[in-house]
């Protein structure tokens, strides 16, 4: 089983339409996998409206982590220790590492150096799609 984490910047491609993008989340979905996305990370990219029906439908298929009491913490952690002050971006690594033993993970990302930095310093290791 595989786990998808998608950050701001793959919704942002979702809701543009990005075939590339749109096929990899049919395929997750399709085969079961985990699609999460962080709800901070839906925050940045939702500004609600008739424009955002592809990210409407996107959402669907997406199990969303939510930042309570627990992610908060570990995120303002992660952020605590490599000086990072995106909560969003450590929730989106805090995210993937949660779902790190399963398989095989992959966090689709317009960031990827900042989240390979946070992964690696939680110890998790991540497949970084680029979009």
């Amino acid at each position: 089983m595989t786990a998808l984490v998608l950050d701001a910047g793959a919704l942002i491609a979702l809701d543009r339409g990005d075939r590339s993008m749109w096929a990899r989340l049919r395929a997750a979905s399709d085969a079961g996998d985990i699609v999460a996305v962080p709800t901070g990370v839906i925050a940045q990219a939702w500004r609600g409206g008739r424009g955002q029906a592809q990210l409407a439908r996107a959402l669907v298929h997406c199990h969303e982590v939510v930042l309570d009491g627990a992610v908060a913490r570990a995120s303002g952690r992660l952020c605590g220790r490599t000086g990072t002050n995106d909560i969003v971006d450590a929730s989106v690594a805090v995210a993937a590492a949660h779902f790190a033993p399963v398989e095989r993970t992959v966090v689709a990302t317009s960031d990827a150096d900042d989240i390979e930095a946070l992964t690696a310093a939680l110890n998790t290791q991540v497949n970084i799609l680029r979009v």
